[in-house]
């Protein structure tokens, strides 16, 4: 059972690692990877209990996947002191963006899917 998640997992990872090779995009294979896992399990092609009790694991150890890259950070806190203004304005505004973006998206998809509706229920009588 085990094997079986492992090979699905690292089989979609190997598939987002070429699919990276092949078209040379400019996106983490792991993301690409884990794209590709929601689409075949959105299509059936893989049933969630397959990678179910990994995919577990994996969530509840979360935090520890952190840890080295915590520890790789603290070699660089001169760097960080050095650019601290830059990098804290940075991040306060492409969180607002990001913030403002979704919202205005949101809205604008909620209006367009209800005139959708409207019509639909115009047509309908």
């Amino acid at each position: 059972m085990m094997i079986r998640q492992c090979a699905i997992l690292f089989g979609c990872l190997a598939l987002g690692e070429l699919a990276v090779w092949l078209t040379g995009i400019k996106l983490p294979s792991s993301i690409i990877g884990m794209l590709l896992l929601t689409l075949f399990l959105k299509l059936g092609w893989i049933k969630l209990h397959w990678v179910q009790g990994l995919s577990d694991f994996l969530v509840a150890n979360l935090g520890f996947f952190f840890v080295p890259p915590g520890i790789a950070l603290m070699l660089y806190f001169d760097v960080i002191a050095a650019e601290f203004w830059p990098i804290a304005v940075a991040t306060v505004a492409s969180t607002l963006l990001v913030l403002v973006t979704t919202g205005w998206v949101h809205q604008w998809l909620h209006r367009f899917f209800h005139q959708l509706h409207q019509q639909q229920t115009h047509k309908d009588k």
